[in-house]
């Protein structure tokens, strides 16, 4: 009797094992089917949506799945103080923009809450969403199929398809490449050689060559976050001082960790804390752990990515590294930059942190803003204070006690691009301006090319509609509603820095016995109206790449 039940239990593992071989056939089959015969419908979804709408709708839709969670949870302090709609979405649209501007203190906000907050600044983040784009690319798929279907037809000298392979043949073959790379593709069928494959022009290699990438760029967001979060959690573990702040105000360790980290990495500049850094201000190697979180994270991104692409270059994917290195600009990833241009923009992040360093040194080391403090902690947290003006956003000190050449030195760091190089770059590029096609293309602009405006056009707009939806405060409490404040938190923004000189109302020309002073930013005493046309403001920032050649039909003589 055990015999015959064995059997039938050997009998039945055979069947369902066939079944799934079956199954993952079937499936097979139906991608290589869909992948094939949907992909002029995709291609037309896709030029569609070109990237500067895809950006919109995907900000879009992460702020409002962001508020819609935020709106959902309850805040910690819901008995006493519930933030409204607008704040919330307000916040939302910050996160997700990596701009920190804040109308409630963070201190408002559940432990669930700064989760979901964490995740908005984590996949709004530039390295992600640049990241993102690399492993989705579409039309890099679509060009090099388009390609290698036509090198099978010709059957050229160019071309070392052997003959007897059929149409049907090379379709399945390649549909083999795009799921599991060139290396499956000529052991199975050998119809590429070695030397063809090593050609700089061939799209075998640029795909692998991006795709390569899209790991290289997922492995140093990982690796980077990783060790952050590690350093910080010990830190917080043996330096009692930092430790106790968190514990008194009630937030996890943990959730502090993740949530800084993310913030940092992003280049958001939320901290679970309301007075931001200025509480851990005597906490010189928490500090020291976010630096290099900051750079990496932002303005050194590209000169350390393309480091890390030479290191990996001489142990593995050789052929690709070297793709990368020597056509950066063909693979059209913004965040790689020729050898040059890299080591250029390393030198202009170097140059503005020291001339910040001495401006804010010169001008503030006897001040109110750094009192308290020992030389050696005032050397750190003066170098922390430039670092995060591009474009991160963490403050140590009161920004509305600093001096006005200091915040205009401020103002110019928010507004310049993240990889601005202090030298001239041209581009010499003989085959685009020998092509026709490309020629048209340049000379072609429409009328609504036409008449938009720079960035900095934009950024005047902006100020000025601000004055006129805050007349009355400009009016009523000129000091604490100055142009200048207004500047600022407008330029911080467009630069999604988060930097603010804050509201006191000490400063009131006339004392109201009813307000009280909040650790939130200056926006948060706004009116609606300014609160909307401020998120206007951090949407434009962010997608501010998009228009970076703005305003040249317009001569100034």
């Amino acid at each position: 009797m055990d015999n015959f039940g064995s059997y039938y239990v050997k009998k039945l593992k055979n069947l369902c094992s066939d079944s799934w071989q079956l199954t993952r056939l079937f499936l097979r089959c139906s991608y290589s089917y869909l992948l094939f015969t949907l992909n002029p419908f995709l291609i037309h979804i896709f030029h569609f949506f070109n990237p500067f709408s895809t950006r919109i709708l995907y900000f879009s839709s992460l702020s409002f799945a962001g508020f819609g969670i935020l709106n959902a949870l309850k805040p910690r302090t819901a008995a006493a103080f519930t933030p409204k709609t607008l704040d919330l979405f307000f916040t939302s649209v910050s996160a997700a923009t990596v701009s920190s501007m804040s109308t409630v203190e963070m201190e408002v906000f559940s432990n669930s809450q700064l989760l979901v907050i964490t995740v908005l600044m984590f996949v709004g983040g530039e390295v992600f969403t640049s990241m993102a784009g690399l492993h989705f690319t579409h039309k890099n798929i679509t060009r090099w199929k388009s390609e290698a279907r036509v090198e099978s037809v010709e059957s050229g000298p160019t071309s070392p398809i052997p003959a007897e392979y059929s149409f049907d043949q090379i379709d399945s073959s390649i549909a083999e490449v795009l799921e599991s790379g060139l290396t499956r593709f000529e052991s199975r069928h050998n119809v590429l050689n070695y030397s063809y494959y090593n050609n700089s022009n061939n799209t075998f290699l640029k795909y692998d060559s991006v795709k390569f990438l899209g790991f290289v760029v997922l492995g140093y967001l990982l690796v980077i976050q990783f060790l952050g979060l590690a350093s910080v959690l010990l830190y917080l573990s043996v330096v009692e001082s930092a430790g106790n702040v968190i514990r008194k105000k009630g937030i996890k360790t943990a959730t502090f960790a993740v949530f800084t980290v993310v913030s940092t990495f992003a280049s958001c500049g939320f901290l679970p804390t309301n007075e931001n850094m200025i509480v851990f201000r005597e906490n010189s190697g928490l500090m020291w752990i976010l630096i290099p979180q900051i750079l990496l994270g932002n303005t050194l991104f590209p000169s350390c990515l393309r480091f890390t692409v030479w290191v990996l270059g001489r142990k593995v994917k050789k052929a690709e590294a070297e793709f990368l290195m020597k056509n950066a600009a063909e693979v059209g990833y913004l965040h790689l930059l020729p050898g040059l241009h890299s080591v250029l923009v390393a030198a202009t992040v170097v140059g503005f942190v020291l001339v910040g360093f001495v401006m804010f040194c010169s001008l503030e080391w006897d001040s109110a803003a750094l009192a308290g403090l020992s030389g050696y902690r005032k050397v750190v947290g003066v170098l922390f204070q430039c670092v995060n003006t591009r474009h991160t956003g963490e403050t140590i000190v009161d920004l509305s006690t600093v001096a006005p050449a200091v915040l205009v030195f401020f103002v110019v760091m928010m507004y310049l691009p993240p990889y601005t190089s202090f030298l001239p770059i041209i581009k010499r590029d003989d085959d685009q301006q020998q092509n026709p096609e490309i020629i048209r293309n340049q000379k072609r602009k429409t009328s609504a090319e036409n008449l938009v405006f720079s960035q900095l056009s934009y950024i005047v707009i902006f100020i000025i509609l601000i004055c006129i939806t805050e007349r009355k405060s400009l009016k009523d409490d000129p000091i604490n509603f100055s142009v200048l404040n207004i500047i600022v938190e407008v330029v911080s923004a467009y630069g999604n820095v988060g930097f603010t000189t804050g509201y006191s109302c000490g400063r009131k020309v006339s004392p109201d016995p009813n307000c009280v002073d909040k650790w939130y930013g200056f926006s948060g005493k706004w009116s609606d109206e300014g609160k909307v046309i401020l998120i206007i403001v951090m949407f434009f920032g962010r997608l501010k790449k998009f228009n970076m050649n703005g305003g040249q039909a317009w001569k100034l003589l």
